[in-house]
Order: C-alpha cells, then structure tokens, then sequence
C-alpha cells in the first residue's frame, strides 16, 4: 500500500475515495527512560530513548491508518498528516490520518 503526504500520487490516478482515516498511538515512558533522559539533557546530546519511543509511536500510528485503509478497500492512502501531542507529564499521542483510496 502507497502512504504519501501528497495529494496525488505521480503514474497513478485516484479512481475511488473510501474516506478518511486515522490510526492512534499512546505510549508512555517508564520512570528509568526519563531518568536517563533528564541526564542526557543536562550533559547535551541527544536522547536515543525518547526517539526511540517516538519511532515505535509514529510506526504503530501509521500500521493502524494502514490497516483501516486495507478494511476499507483502499490500496493507497493520500494526504497524510502526523500530529504529535503530550498527554499528562509521561504521555505521547502519535496520530496519523489521510484519505483512503483506490488508485489504478
């Protein structure tokens, strides 16, 4: 399945919209990973752990938009957005959404 943040997909032409999409993430960081990064912070750098769980997120996220898209009939997925948002203190909302459709 093609996922593009654009709204065309270039060789192909958009035969069907299935509807809009989105697929979720929330994952939260364990007390040890934000101990390790507090200190990454205080001696610079960057921290591996904290981009490490942003990856896990935002894969998780576009997995389920994917999955949606599929369950709708959809072999494409056009005009992708990611949103990244901060729930409480040790929270992380990955959302990705987008149109699903059929190109040829």
């Amino acid at each position: 399945m093609i996922i593009t943040t654009t709204n065309n997909i270039e060789g192909h032409k958009v035969t069907d919209y299935r509807g809009v999409v989105v697929g979720e993430a929330i994952m939260g960081a364990n007390v040890f990973r934000d101990f390790f990064a507090q200190i990454t912070d205080i001696v610079g750098g960057r921290s591996g752990a904290y981009e490490t769980k942003l990856q896990d997120a935002r894969d998780t996220a576009l997995r389920e938009l994917e999955a949606r898209a599929a369950t709708l009939g959809a072999n494409a997925v056009v005009g992708v957005d990611l949103d990244y948002e901060v729930i409480g203190e040790s929270m992380l909302m990955v959302s990705a959404s987008g149109t699903a459709v059929v190109i040829d």
